[in-house]
């Protein structure tokens, strides 16, 4: 008797966390499809999503922090606060999570050989971020939640992996050559960009106002404009890493 009432909710849960993963699995069969030299393994991208599932835990713990110690200075009324939550705690709390999990599951791996591998890597890394984060806004607040993280939050993840794999791809290209220095510069970039996207993107979409609204709408219809002509470019661009042996080191 107890399932027979327990049932319908059963069942209504798992309709909303099949609302919550189908977008990012599209958008993940998508990238993958894209890799035309050489796709990714299963392994390897099965370590990308739950490298993404434990930096989403990694950026809330660093959000609740950073939020404890904001509030303990700026009014949560303010502007200020709302710039310096978005763009420096939020952004850089979530792109620097899945950077950390990205480069430590990829980095070394004998698979990222090519330039565009450094886009898929990122790219289910932050869908992965994406998938435990819908699931969970999706349980608490129902499907209507689904229907609007599946056009705007999730697909917004993946934009802000396509701009951190890019320069994750030329960095780690850059290392197989021996230019350190270079390698360094794109991976700081690989943090910074998608991290200052990512608060654009949550600072406007906080603003509570109709031409707050447009702009939102403008500022992801050109996010997601621009990024998937980057993918596609870097799909035909695609190329294998070059090597000098002479300097390259692990």
């Amino acid at each position: 008797m107890f399932f027979f009432f327990l049932e319908p909710i059963l069942v209504y849960n798992w309709l909303l966390i099949l609302a919550a993963i189908i977008p990012a699995i599209f958008l993940m069969v998508k990238v993958y499809r894209s890799d035309r030299l050489e796709p990714e393994s299963p392994y390897i991208l099965r370590l990308m999503v739950t490298g993404g599932i434990w930096s989403a835990v990694l950026a809330g713990v660093l959000e609740w922090i950073g939020n404890g110690i904001l509030t303990s200075f700026v009014s949560q009324k303010s502007d200020l606060y709302n710039i310096i939550m978005y763009f420096v705690i939020v952004g850089f709390s979530e792109e620097g999570s899945k950077y950390f999990f990205l480069k430590r599951r990829s980095w070394f791996s004998q698979e990222f050989n090519c330039q565009y591998d450094g886009v898929v890597y990122a790219v289910f890394v932050a869908l992965g971020f994406a998938l435990w984060e819908n699931i969970s806004y999706v349980l608490m607040y129902g499907f209507s939640t689904a229907l609007v993280r599946a056009v705007t939050a999730i697909p917004g993840h993946a934009c802000f992996g396509v701009f951190m794999g890019i320069f994750y791809g030329l960095a780690r290209g850059n290392a197989y050559l021996g230019k350190e220095i270079r390698s360094k510069f794109y991976r700081i970039l690989a943090v910074v960009i998608p991290a200052l996207i990512h608060g654009a993107y949550d600072y406007i979409a906080s603003l509570n106002s109709a031409k707050g609204q447009w702009i939102f709408l403008a500022f992801i219809a050109a996010l997601f404009f621009i990024s998937f002509r980057l993918v596609s470019k870097m799909s035909k661009n695609d190329k294998y890493f070059e090597i000098d042996r002479r300097n390259f080191r692990f």
